[in-house]
C-alpha cells in the first residue's frame, strides 16, 4: 500500500491564484464578449530588454557550434553571472557578499519554497500576515505547521502586519527559529527602513534565529534611503539568506532566472548544538536536486548589468511605477486608503468590505481582476491587492471602469 504525505491534506483546498483563475473562467463563459483587464497576479507584460534578447540570441548560436557548445553547467551557476551580480547588487552598496555565496536558480518562488528542506521539521516558523502563500504552504507540506483552524495554522507564529504598524510587524514576543520577511512587501507594497530592518537582524542574533529575506521587488525601490538588500545591515550575513529574482526586474517571468544568497558566515545548529554552515547544506541540496539554469538564460541575465541593459531595465520599472502611481491616485480619490504604489508595483487597498465580495464586484461590474486580501491571511480581510503589471492603456482603462462601477 502506497501511503501519501498526509501533511498535503492540511493545505487549504486550493492555491489562491487557482481560485481566482476559476472565477475568471466562470465569468468569461457567462460573458464571452466582455473584455477582462487583469491586475491580479504579478506577471509582467513588457517584453525582455533588448540587451537581454541580443545576449540570449548570441548564446543560442554558441550552442549550435561544437567549439562553444555547453552541456551541464555548474549547479551553483556560471561564474560570469555570479561575479557580476556580487559586484553590482552587493559590493557596490557596501555589502560584503562574494560570488561564491550566490546560487543561480530558476525562480525565487522555487527557492523560497525549497529552502525549508535544509531545516529541522520542528523549528518554530514565523510568517508575516498577510503573507505570500508559498512561505506557508511549503512548511505545511513539510509538517511544521499543525492543522488549519479558524484561518490559521496552529504551530505557526503569525507576525501581524496592519495599518497600525505601517505593515511592518512587531518583533515576536517569544523565541522563533525561522523568520520570513519580504520587502518591498508582497502583498502590501510596504517598505522597510534600515533602522527597522536592523531590529530584526539583532533579534535573529539574540535568538540564534535565521531570517529568510525575500527581496524579489528590490528593483522598484527609488528612495535612496531604503535598503535594497538585508546585507546593507551590519551582521546580517551571519543571520540571513536573501532571495532575488530577474522576473520583475527584467521581465524573466517566462524565461526563469533568479538567485539566492547564502553567506558562508550563516550558521544553523545540529542536535548537539554545534554550528553547521548553511551554505554547504544548500549547495548539497542544489547539486543533488537541481541541474542549473540554461546557459542562454544566464547570458541573458548577465546582460541586465550592461550599460544598455541597466537603462532598459530602469525604463521598464519606471513604466510599471507610473502605472502604480495612477492606480494609487485613483483609488485614493475614490476614498480608499492605500499602501504601496511607491517603491513597489503593488497597491494594497482597504476595500471597506469583504475581500472576495470586492473582488466579485470589480470582476462582474468592471471586468477587472484584482487579488482578494483574504487569500494572504487573516490580516488581509477587507483588503484587495491591485498589480501595476499591465499596459499603461489598460491601467487607465481599468481605472475609468472602476470609477464608474464604484
Amino acid at each position: 500500500m502506497i501511503k501519501i504525505n498526509e501533511h498535503y491534506l492540511k493545505l487549504k483546498s486550493s492555491y489562491l491564484f487557482a481560485d481566482i483563475a476559476k472565477r475568471i473562467d466562470r465569468f468569461q463563459k457567462d460573458n464571452p464578449d466582455k473584455e477582462i483587464i487583469k491586475l491580479g497576479i504579478g506577471d509582467v507584460t513588457l517584453p525582455l530588454p533588448l540587451a537581454c534578447l541580443k545576449a540570449m540570441h548570441k548564446a543560442v548560436d554558441e550552442m549550435g557550434v561544437s567549439e562553444s557548445f555547453k552541456g551541464y553547467g555548474p549547479e551553483q551557476g556560471y561564474g560570469f553571472l555570479r561575479e557580476i551580480i556580487a559586484q553590482n547588487d552587493y559590493q557596490s552598496r557596501g555589502a560584503r557578499i562574494d560570488s561564491d555565496e550566490l546560487f543561480i536558480s530558476d525562480g525565487a518562488k522555487c527557492d523560497t519554497g525549497n529552502i525549508q528542506e535544509i531545516f529541522d521539521t520542528n523549528v518554530v516558523v514565523a510568517v508575516p500576515d498577510p503573507v505570500y502563500p508559498v512561505y506557508v504552504d511549503t512548511n505545511v507540506m513539510a509538517g511544521r505547521t499543525g492543522t488549519f483552524s479558524n484561518g490559521r495554522y496552529q504551530k505557526l507564529v503569525y507576525l501581524e502586519s496592519t495599518r497600525d504598524n505601517n505593515f511592518i510587524p512587531d518583533l515576536p514576543q517569544s523565541p522563533v527559529d525561522l523568520i520570513y520577511l519580504c520587502y518591498p512587501n508582497n502583498p502590501t507594497g510596504a517598505t522597510i527602513t534600515k533602522d527597522e530592518l536592523a531590529k530584526w537582524v539583532a533579534f535573529a542574533k539574540d535568538n540564534k534565529a535565521l531570517i529568510l529575506f525575500d527581496a524579489a521587488y528590490e528593483a522598484f525601490i527609488r528612495d535612496p534611503e531604503l535598503p535594497k538588500s538585508i546585507y546593507e545591515i551590519d551582521g546580517a550575513d551571519e543571520v540571513a539568506i536573501e532571495f532575488r529574482s530577474f522576473s520583475k526586474t527584467a521581465g524573466f517571468t517566462g524565461t526563469r532566472c533568479a538567485f539566492t544568497v547564502v553567506p558562508k558566515k550563516c550558521r544553523g545548529y545540529n542536535a548537539q548544538g554545534q554550528e553547521v554552515e548553511l551554505h554547504a547544506l544548500w549547495n548539497r541540496r542544489q547539486s543533488t536536486k537541481f541541474n542549473g539554469v540554461s546557459y542562454p538564460v544566464q547570458k541573458a541575465a548577465e546582460a541586465v548589468y550592461s550599460d544598455e541593459g541597466q537603462k532598459q531595465v530602469r525604463s521598464s520599472i519606471d513604466y510599471y511605477l507610473t502605472n502604480a502611481g495612477i492606480i494609487k491616485e485613483k483609488m485614493q480619490k475614490l476614498g480608499f486608503e492605500c499602501t504601496g504604489g511607491e517603491n513597489s508595483p503593488y497597491i494594497w487597498i482597504d476595500g471597506k468590505k469583504d475581500s472576495w465580495s470586492f473582488f466579485d464586484d470589480l470582476l462582474n461590474k468592471a471586468g477587472i481582476v484584482c487579488t482578494p486580501g483574504d487569500g494572504f491571511g487573516l490580516c488581509g480581510k477587507g483588503y484587495i491587492r491591485i498589480s501595476a503589471f499591465n499596459s499603461l492603456e489598460n491601467v487607465e482603462k481599468a481605472m475609468e471602469r472602476i470609477e464608474k462601477a464604484l
